[in-house]
């Protein structure tokens, strides 16, 4: 097929929840219709703690504990464990057709961690993959790699550590693994907001998913009250 075309959404700082039905949108109409336009939706989520597919570690009572941190906490169908999201976090959603890629799911999750040890490089740091899904400084992750793929079609994706507050993580055991967490901002001993990592995401993605991007308006959203220094600007 020929190089295919992305729009490239940006939501801003919206809730998970909203973040989902803004994804079902693009992932119903990718389904419908496979030749549509494919979507990277780029966003920021108020404080959640999300919970993989893979959810026996974590009973109710825990999860309401979770809740009284002042975050919320959502289940969702994502492979993995559970992690955290938040302001200062780079989250993106791809929704692309794997099948009209001819490729599939090992390629995929591989393609989004060239695609953030790229984004580190380009700030000057060296990260790497492991057999653990994600990327990695050294033993610490600085971004969580999360999918789910239904019909070919790709939802859930990366959520990159900018100058997330990392305190948030102390809580669980991120991805179900017993390893430190680290943030862009942490290993360049500078602030490194969202905004200043968004090109160096969009355009490592293109590269690696040998990919055309262009900007395109979001669907009607429910905000979240409040500004965010830094965060992803959308359209109004």
């Amino acid at each position: 097929m020929s190089r295919p075309v992305l729009e490239v959404v940006r939501l801003g700082l919206v809730s998970y929840s909203e973040a989902m039905r803004v994804q079902r949108f693009y992932v119903d109409r990718v389904k419908s219709r496979p030749s549509s336009a494919w979507t990277l939706l780029l966003c920021e989520h108020s404080p959640v703690y999300t919970i993989g597919i893979r959810t026996s570690q974590y009973p109710d009572r825990d999860l309401d504990l979770l809740r009284t941190k002042g975050a919320e906490v959502h289940k969702t169908n994502r492979g993995g464990l559970i992690t955290f999201h938040g302001p200062g976090q780079l989250v993106c959603y791809p929704i692309l057709h794997l099948g009209l890629l001819k490729k599939g799911i090992r390629w995929y999750v591989g393609q989004l961690e060239r695609t953030v040890v790229d984004v580190c490089g380009q700030f000057g740091l060296r990260a790497n993959t492991s057999p653990l899904t994600g990327v990695w400084i050294r033993d610490h992750k600085v971004c969580a790699i999360g999918i789910h793929c239904s019909r070919y079609v790709t939802s859930h994706g990366l959520a990159l550590n900018c100058d997330v507050d990392l305190s948030w993580f102390s809580h669980i055991a991120p991805c179900g693994l017993d390893k430190g967490v680290t943030s862009l901002s942490r290993e360049m001993q500078r602030r490194i907001c969202v905004e200043e990592s968004v090109h160096p995401l969009l355009h490592s993605f293109s590269r690696n998913f040998n990919c055309d991007l262009h900007d395109a308006a979001p669907p009607h959203l429910h905000r979240d009250p409040g500004p965010c220094p830094g965060h992803i600007s959308g359209h109004s």
